[in-house]
């Protein structure tokens, strides 16, 4: 092979003059345009305005919403009203309610007062009544008594006869039954209030008899007597002899007359009322 063969190139073909003469204008007018503009300073930038377009509401649109927000506003209006009326008209009938029952506890009040006034005059009026007839009987004992005992006295000295004790037993009897009506007073003496004793012993004083003041004493002051065989004047107890809590005055027919209690005051009672444990007999 000969040493000056022709070795191909790898090389790509250079450009034509033209195309380079071409890009070198370019370059050139580039270069020289970017020279000038540095050299006259920076330009001012314009500012960019952009308008977006909002989509438009349509006045049927706004006016339901506005619609809408009133009816809302007045159905919350409605409801504060109905609510502030409501309060006022339970507060009304609580007031009212209150004002009622004050009424009738008033008028209850007035009722049982004016009950009361009337009960207490009538009783007063009652016990007034009572009182001016006990006087009266009173004086007539105490005017039979004293003729009795001046009969007594005249006719006889001796001890006294069957008539004397008929005469006090009746001066015992016609005393406790004058008492009737009288107040009940534990400890009570007379002459409108006694004890059970106390009326025994006052009675049996205006027959001169002095018995003792209480009444365990006064059922042994006498002689023991059955509750079958009783006599007007005798006294009569309740409890065992010599431990009585009470006593009275048999004063006939099955009846008694005794200061029974508080409650009572001294009664007239049948011996079936309460019957006695025994009886003594003094006269």
């Amino acid at each position: 092979m000969s040493h000056t063969a022709h070795i191909p190139s790898h090389r790509k073909p250079r450009q034509r003059a033209s195309k380079s003469a071409l890009r070198a204008g370019v370059a050139g007018g580039v270069l020289s345009t970017i020279a000038v503009a540095g050299a006259a300073g920076p330009a001012q930038a314009e500012p960019v305005t952009q308008t977006i377009e909002m989509p438009t509401i349509t006045s049927g649109f706004s006016t339901a919403v506005a619609a809408s927000a009133q009816a809302t506003q007045q159905v919350a209006l409605d409801l504060e009203t109905q609510a502030d009326e409501d309060a006022a008209a339970e507060k009304a009938a609580k007031t009212a309610k209150k004002a009622h029952a004050e009424a009738v506890r008033k008028a209850e009040a007035k009722k049982k007062a004016e009950a009361a006034a009337k009960a207490k005059a009538e009783a007063e009026a009652e016990e007034r009544a009572e009182r001016a007839s006990r006087t009266s009987e009173r004086t007539t004992l105490s005017a039979s008594s004293g003729s009795s005992g001046s009969s007594d006295s005249g006719s006889s000295a001796s001890a006294p006869s069957s008539s004397n004790v008929s005469g006090s037993a009746a001066s015992i009897v016609a005393f406790a039954k004058a008492q009737v009506g009288d107040a009940y007073v534990s400890g009570g003496t007379g002459p409108n209030a006694w004890d059970c004793s106390g009326l025994v012993q006052a009675a049996y004083r205006t027959a001169g008899i002095d018995l003792p003041r209480v009444s365990q004493s006064q059922s042994t002051f006498g002689t023991q007597v059955s509750l079958d065989n009783l006599q007007a004047g005798d006294i009569l107890y309740w409890g065992g002899a010599g431990s009585a809590y009470h006593v009275a005055i048999y004063i006939g027919g099955g009846e008694f007359v005794g200061a029974q209690n508080s409650s009572t005051g001294t009664v007239q009672r049948s011996m079936d009322y309460d019957r006695p444990t025994g009886a003594v007999r003094v006269l």
